[in-house]
């Protein structure tokens, strides 16, 4: 990279010197490759002339050591070939690649145990979200090492849940917000075993929209009895675009690995304890209201009719319109 320069700022604190010697200090700059003249400057007019601009050069860098290293110090398991063809870029990111390769030559013993990404990243870089969140990814790539080579699993975010018993198979509910979770949960602390009519081992809180999150990693932070073949799970939440949103949102994401049904006895029960209030809240400013229409297909076409009616008024109902008293 070349920055242009006047002959002013190239003379520095020579600029009060006599012109012989401002002249023969430009021409070593000249001859040691550190400046060149910028010809289109045009030259100053006096004898022996310099120019009015100059390129101001960097230093040509002596990469060799860094060759030598690449060769023989790095661990086996790294492919040099990158660096090689990109010297600067090793310059800035060596650290990385010698605590990668110390690691690889010192420590491999531990890739024997599958771990976190995060703990495997502290092991290595002593930064536990340089891998997945600074540039750990792109250091594996330029050694041409796979992230799977690290044999690390992603942990998934918990969420909070309360089961009455693990016995299988069973039903699980999601339930999109806290206080329905809560009056759900002490009804089952009670000794009730029914919500509504269906036997309900396990509640879940979806915590609204974090619900689709929590559940693509399902899997990998269930308890074992939650993943038993012949469970069936089950979603109740508000009765408003969001709430539909957000059941068809997760129904979808977790398609492959079973069905979300949505929690029919609730939904008619909202609807039946709506008949009771003269007045029912507007809809929430900002919804996103481009339903799929896979939430309705599960109802009986009177009450489908019956929550678009309510939809297409812009009122909503919410979830608190049940209490402990009616499960």
């Amino acid at each position: 990279m070349k920055k242009r320069r006047t002959l002013e700022e190239i003379l520095g604190s020579k600029i009060n010197a006599e012109y012989s010697e401002q002249h023969a200090y430009i021409m070593e700059l000249v001859g040691s490759g550190r400046i060149k003249p910028v010809l289109a400057s045009k030259k100053n007019g006096k004898k022996p002339s310099l120019y009015r601009e100059y390129w101001e050069l960097e230093e040509k860098q002596d990469y060799s050591a860094l060759k030598q290293e690449l060769l023989f110090n790095l661990a086996p398991q790294i492919n040099i070939t990158y660096y090689q063809n990109n010297l600067v870029a090793y310059n800035k990111e060596r650290k990385d690649v010698l605590q990668l390769s110390s690691f690889l030559q010192n420590s491999a013993a531990l890739l024997t145990k599958q771990v976190s990404y995060n703990e495997r990243s502290f092991q290595i870089w002593q930064r536990e979200k340089f891998l997945l969140q600074g540039t750990g990814k792109k250091i594996l790539s330029h050694c041409g090492l796979e992230l799977a080579k690290l044999n690390c699993y992603s942990t998934a975010e918990p969420f909070a849940y309360f089961a009455a018993t693990r016995a299988v198979p069973q039903k699980l509910l999601i339930i999109e917000n806290k206080d329905t979770f809560f009056s759900m949960r002490k009804h089952l602390l009670a000794g009730n075993n029914q919500l509504l009519g269906e036997n309900i081992s396990t509640v879940i809180y979806g915590a609204g929209k974090r619900v689709v999150s929590y559940f693509q990693e399902f899997n990998a932070s269930a308890e074992p009895y939650m993943l038993a073949d012949g469970n069936e799970l089950l979603y109740f939440g508000d009765l408003d675009y969001e709430g539909i949103g957000i059941y068809e949102t997760l129904a979808e994401s977790f398609a492959e690995q079973g069905e979300i049904k949505p929690f029919i006895p609730a939904y008619l029960a909202m609807l039946a304890m709506a008949d009771n209030y003269k007045q029912l809240p507007p809809t929430k400013k900002d919804q996103n209201r481009n339903l799929q229409g896979a939430f309705f297909r599960y109802f009986p076409v009177n009450a489908q009719s019956q929550m678009q009616s309510i939809l297409q008024q812009d009122l909503y109902i919410p979830q608190e319109i049940l209490t402990i008293s009616d499960f």
